[in-house]
């Protein structure tokens, strides 16, 4: 019985010995890390506004009639200009009271209702009518005018594109340099930017509305898209 179990762990040991050695790591080959950008502008074609209406009374219920009243003229007035509803977007509303404070005291003064919406404008040379439309009719407040692209999908693979082109660009040189080759590409990471697209005031594109004797001047300027790229190569 003891001759038998020491054959079986012989046997064992034997066997387990090329196992071992097959499960051995290979060696991570040699890489070559680089980083590319690239920036690809475009004149805007859409544009986002948002117009606000406020009213004030005496009492809650006025306040929001008053409201209810200029708000819907100005929507109105603004689908008028050849905006769509959908284009259109309620962003916000409050109704709340307005103290005066005198020697330590508060008093009621009154309410004051807010609605505001977000207009989508796809013809860009009418966003200054829109806004003076919006204006004339009632609107007491424009802020946050911001110019887009409608396909900025494309602008982005576009500049995705260039970014790589230009790792690659950066790998090759610097493999050149070293006296070794590229033998094949590893991974490319894209770095993605999540904020808001900012316009950058590159060529001016000049949009007047008349509202009264003032007018209003938009500058759509260009948008810029970035794209930023890690690319990894082993080399030999």
């Amino acid at each position: 019985m003891l001759k038998s179990l020491s054959s079986s762990s012989l046997l064992v040991l034997v066997l387990s010995s090329p196992v071992a050695a097959q499960q051995a790591p290979p060696p991570a080959p040699a890489v070559i890390v680089t980083t590319g950008e690239a920036v690809v502008k475009q004149a805007p074609d859409r544009a986002w506004v948002s117009i606000a209406a406020e009213s004030r009374a005496r009492t809650a219920q006025e306040a929001q009639r008053l409201n209810t009243d200029a708000m819907t003229a100005v929507v109105e007035k603004i689908k008028a200009s050849g905006i769509a509803a959908d284009a259109i977007q309620t962003t916000g509303y409050n109704l709340q009271p307005e103290f005066d404070y005198a020697n330590g005291k508060q008093t009621l003064r009154g309410y004051v209702a807010r609605n505001q919406v977000q207009v989508r404008v796809d013809v860009l040379v009418k966003t200054g009518d829109v806004i003076a439309a919006a204006v004339a009719t009632g609107a007491t407040n424009v802020s946050g005018v911001r110019f887009d692209l409608k396909d900025r999908a494309t602008v982005e693979r576009e500049a995705l594109r260039l970014a790589v082109r230009d790792a690659r660009g950066r790998a090759d040189a610097a493999v050149s340099g070293a006296g070794v080759t590229i033998e094949r590409v590893l991974r490319i990471e894209e770095q993605r930017d999540m904020g808001d697209p900012r316009p950058m005031p590159m060529g001016m594109a000049m949009m007047k509305a008349e509202v009264g004797q003032s007018a209003v001047p938009l500058e759509a300027g260009e948008i810029e898209v970035r794209a930023r790229v890690t690319l990894t190569a082993a080399i030999r």
